[in-house]
Order: C-alpha cells, then structure tokens, then sequence
C-alpha cells in the first residue's frame, strides 16, 4: 500500500529522514524502529573534519527555527571506518549527504561512499559555498549546479539524489539543469536563507548572523516548489519542508512528490515518523486506496 520507487530505491513507505536533523539514525533507535522508515539520511558529510560555526548556532523563530551548525562532522574517512559499521545491518535504504567546498571534495566524499554496499544512494547538498567562485552556493546557478552534478556522477554508480536551494530565482530551471547532467531524483526544500535579531541586547542571536530557517513556516513556500519542480523534470521529486503530521506529508505528495522528508519535527517529537507512516496508512484505509502511488501529483 504504501510501497514507493524512487530510481533503483525501493522503499517500504514514502517516509524519509532530512540530513542534518537525525544523526545517524542511532541516536532515534530508543524512540523509533528505524526499519520501518523507507529510509534515512545522515548528516552532512564531508571530505575532512569539519566543527562547524562557533556556538550560538540555533535559535527558535516563530514556527520555526533557524540553524547555522556549519556542517559539523567528522570526515568521510571517520564515517566509513567507524559510524557506517555500527549501521549497516539495519533493514532499511541508509543514504548519506555529501556536501564540500569545490568539487574535487563532492568527488572524494562520492567515490568513498560508493564502495560502501550498505548505502544505496547519495544525496548531493548542492547549497554549498564554492570557494573558488567567492562563496556562491553551487546549487544557485544552473551551470554550477551542472557541473558538479556531472563531475560525480562519473564517480558515483548508484542512485544520486541532488537538494535543491530555494534561495534562487527558478529553482525549476535549477532542477532541469542538474537532471540534464545525470541526476536520478531531486530532494527540495534546502533551508531558506533568514535572521533573527535580539533587540534588548542588540545583536543577532546567530553567531553567523545568517541561518536557514526550516519548521512550518516554510511549508508552503516549499509545497509550491516541489509542484513547480515536479512539473518541470521527469525524475522523482522527493518533498520537504515543514512536514509535521501525515497530512503535511501528503499535501507534498499531491504536489508532486514521490517520497518526503522529515526534519525538524524530529526535534519536537523523535517518534513523529513512525506517527507520519500510521496516519498514511490510516488515510489510505480511509480513503479506499490501494495503492499511495495514485495520489502523488495529482494536483
């Protein structure tokens, strides 16, 4: 009933974990079983160590929150050698996010994963700075975007997922260029780019003073993107943004989306995605359908 493909993945349920809000997966294993998401995305990864910005990093908005972590982890090696052996038993599609600076660092990070047999598919973040083009987000320009969707799709073989960036003008032509150049599925919404300002001490609560904001204020900012999208490109879309309950969840599918993502709501609840599944599975009761594929795009 709830069975969804996106490219080679065969997923149990349309339900997936966003990078950067889940871990690696076993930090939610005392709260949720991790076999029945349809898969789960661990955080950034990138080529060496990386801290991340200075503290504070988080902050709640209005419906929301903004982040500015700065990708902190411990290196593609450390995730091979240490984090991936601890996983790769579990029943489900484990996908890393691989994220870099240039692209000869999304090529190493994508060639290593590669070798790993447990891991399926990569999903490419895109929305990092290129610090040979003076810290424009790859994935903000659609020959950026092509060229580094081209670069490592000679070096990955398996299923490659790029995140798209709403902080574009056409994120729909972003979306033709990085299928054009070999992509299998686009995963959208990335944060939007945001501040929040403490006016009794007069400085911004971010040390960055930019963050990306995600939670339910971006929901319908995001649904509008992945219908655009899904109406643009041939490949399947995989929808996030705001998601909170099963009914967020579908909302993204009639738009257009093959599969979602759960993110920030893993903060509020670590058990929402397994209450997201039961409520597709109760809608479709519900609804007389058979087969949650009928519903995707049907707006």
């Amino acid at each position: 009933m709830l069975n969804v493909k996106v490219h080679n993945l065969n997923l149990k349920n349309p339900v997936m974990t966003a990078s950067g809000t889940f871990g690696y997966g076993e930090e939610f294993s005392d709260f949720i079983d991790l076999e029945r998401l349809g898969a789960f995305i661990v955080k950034g990864t990138t080529g060496t160590h990386r801290e991340g910005n200075p503290y504070p990093r988080m902050v709640e908005t209005p419906s929301g929150m903004l982040n500015a972590v700065g990708l902190q982890n411990g290196g593609v090696e450390k995730f091979c050698s240490t984090v991936y052996p601890r996983i790769q038993h579990l029943d489900t599609n484990i996908i890393v996010n691989v994220s870099g600076s240039s692209i000869d660092e999304y090529c190493t990070v994508a060639e290593q994963v590669n070798e790993l047999d447990r891991v399926p598919a990569i999903e490419l973040n895109i929305s990092c700075p290129n610090v040979k083009k003076g810290g424009m987000g790859f994935g903000t320009d659609p020959a950026m975007a092509s060229q580094v969707v081209t670069a490592v799709r000679k070096v990955y073989h398996k299923t490659l997922i790029v995140k798209l960036t709403p902080n574009v003008t056409s994120i729909a032509e972003i979306a033709k260029a990085v299928e054009g150049a070999g992509a299998d599925s686009v995963s959208l919404i990335n944060t939007l780019l945001g501040a929040a300002i403490d006016v009794e001490h007069r400085r911004p609560y971010l040390s960055t003073i930019t963050g990306g904001l995600s939670g339910p204020a971006v929901k319908p900012v995001a649904v509008r993107m992945v219908w655009q999208v899904a109406h643009a490109v041939k490949i399947p879309v995989i929808g996030l943004g705001g998601i909170m309950s099963a009914s967020d969840a579908l909302e993204f599918m009639m738009a257009g989306a093959t599969a979602v993502q759960v993110g920030t709501a893993n903060f509020i609840d670590p058990s929402v995605t397994m209450k997201i599944i039961d409520g597709m599975e109760e809608y479709c009761h519900r609804h007389g359908i058979k087969d949650i594929n009928e519903i995707i795009g049907i707006v």
